[in-house]
């Protein structure tokens, strides 16, 4: 398989450097605040069908996301909620593991999380201090210099020498946000010292300075050294692929380079970076503001299913942007009925659907989908893969069901992540008079923007018994 590297701009084969033949891998993971929503998404269901990919070809992956919780945000949001960290984090993991399943993506083998590797980290900073490469600022906290390690820069190809950096700290110059602008960049924290507005979270640390000074100090890790700590601890100094949203290229991953590289002086840290492109809505940058960001429930909210918005969120070549509207969802079901159909053709029992694509079966000669096949190992170019299933499906004409068949489509469909269902005849449901007169009141209210009357509509029609599934251009109406 080969797969463009961020870091070399080429398109490179994937090949693993252990001697057992296991890939390993590491994917930046969610941090647990809230909801993920549609563009997070995005990138874990590409890296899952990276991963699926690689195994359907017959390899073994080691897989190893993480969980972020303690930054910034998870501290603020717990403090604002009143309830501990590990409360508040917990709550918002078991939300991201049952969003994951419904979408089927497969479990990473090791989900490590921040709070539960706090010595790892201290370590690893320690590590930093005794090399040059971070000093204890005036706040109190420990921080990376920059301009110590001459690689800064080489993923996200800008110049170091071009940045804010500082030899010796000054109060308020050093940088101890979690995340920031790529104009800001200076010295970042690697563990930052209490502060009130962190409140009970924080853990002791102890470290030895260059000059003969124990520097002890309450605090927590800043959200760089965590992944580099946890990566390391089940990969070791070097693995092989290292993944997140381009987002994160800078500057957590080019963060995570200098600290790893510049503590155990082993490169490259990771051999492979893949990186992919931010989802758009409707044409617009996804936030809050603008009401776009989608969460799996408000989508399942608007009548779609889970599988629906798995297949529409890979449908796109990942370094490409992809738009994402209501139109795509359909597209969406219309090509997942349409496999389902073939699928029934080839596997001659309807019954048998579900069970198509649940595994990997590595296959050494494809004769039927190998188009589809060749486009994702060429750069996972899920895109025309689609575009080959379909096409092949088009020109085949079928005299019965075929195992042959049927085995190329489920390896492609275990790739893929789809799931495949038996067909249903759903009967109407009969939407009573005064409903659908409520539903079209609501409609009403909400074009004109009367969205206190819209709210109460809806759970008036909620208490009767039945749902409103808003559409982009209308509305419809099922039972609860």
């Amino acid at each position: 398989m080969r797969l463009f590297d961020t870091l070399s701009r080429e398109v490179r084969e994937l090949q693993p450097a252990q001697a057992d033949g296991t890939y390993r891998m590491y994917c930046c993971g969610p941090t647990v605040y809230g909801p993920a929503h549609i563009g997070n998404f995005r990138t874990f269901l590409m890296q899952d069908v990276l991963r699926r990919t690689l195994e359907a070809g017959g390899m073994k992956v080691l897989h190893v996301r993480n969980l972020t919780d303690v930054d910034d945000k998870t501290i603020r949001r717990s403090m604002q909620e009143g309830k501990s960290l590990q409360a508040f984090t917990q709550a918002w993991t078991q939300q991201f593991h049952a969003d994951c399943d419904a979408l089927n993506l497969l479990r990473p083998q090791v989900e490590p999380a921040a709070t539960e590797h706090i010595p790892q980290q201290i370590a690893l900073i320690q590590k930093l201090l005794d090399n040059g490469h971070a000093y204890a600022g005036a706040d109190g906290s420990i921080y990376f210099k920059v301009e110590s390690f001459e690689g800064y820069g080489k993923l996200s190809h800008i110049d170091h020498q071009h940045l804010q950096t500082q030899n010796t700290n000054s109060a308020g110059e050093a940088n101890d946000a979690d995340e920031y602008d790529r104009e800001s960049a200076r010295d970042f924290a690697l563990w930052k010292a209490h502060k009130p507005e962190d409140g009970p979270n924080s853990w002791p640390a102890e470290y030895n300075l260059q000059d003969g000074r124990v520097h002890k100090v309450a605090g927590r890790p800043g959200w760089h050294i965590e992944c580099s700590a946890m990566s390391m601890q089940y990969l070791g100094e070097g693995f092989d692929l290292h993944g997140g949203g381009e987002d994160l290229c800078f500057p957590h991953h080019e963060n995570e380079i200098a600290q790893s590289e510049g503590a155990t002086g082993c490169a490259p840290f990771s051999r492979h970076w893949f990186h992919g492109s931010h989802l758009m809505v409707d044409g617009k940058k996804m936030s809050k503001s603008l009401g776009n960001l989608y969460t799996l429930e408000e989508i399942k909210a608007k009548g779609y299913t889970a599988n629906e918005l798995r297949y529409a969120l890979i449908s796109g070549h990942y370094r490409q942007q992809l738009n994402f509207t209501f139109n795509t969802m359909d597209a969406a079901r219309s090509g997942l009925q349409k496999l389902e159909k073939f699928a029934v053709q080839v596997l001659g029992d309807p019954a048998k659907l579900p069970e198509l694509g649940a595994k990997a079966v590595t296959i050494e000669s494809w004769t039927t989908f190998g188009g589809a096949w060749e486009a994702l190992i060429e750069d996972l170019n899920t895109s025309t893969a689609f575009g080959q299933i379909f096409k092949t499906i088009n020109s085949l004409s079928l005299s019965g069901p075929s195992p042959e068949i049927a085995r190329e489509l489920g390896n492609l469909l275990f790739a893929l992540g789809l799931k495949l269902t038996v067909p249903t005849d759903k009967p109407k449901v009969e939407i009573p008079a005064e409903i659908e007169a409520l539903a079209a009141a609501r409609w009403a209210a909400k074009q004109a923007k009367n969205w206190a009357e819209s709210d109460r509509l809806r759970k008036e029609i909620e208490a009767a018994g039945f749902k409103i599934l808003d559409r982009k251009d209308g509305y419809g109406v099922d039972k609860v």
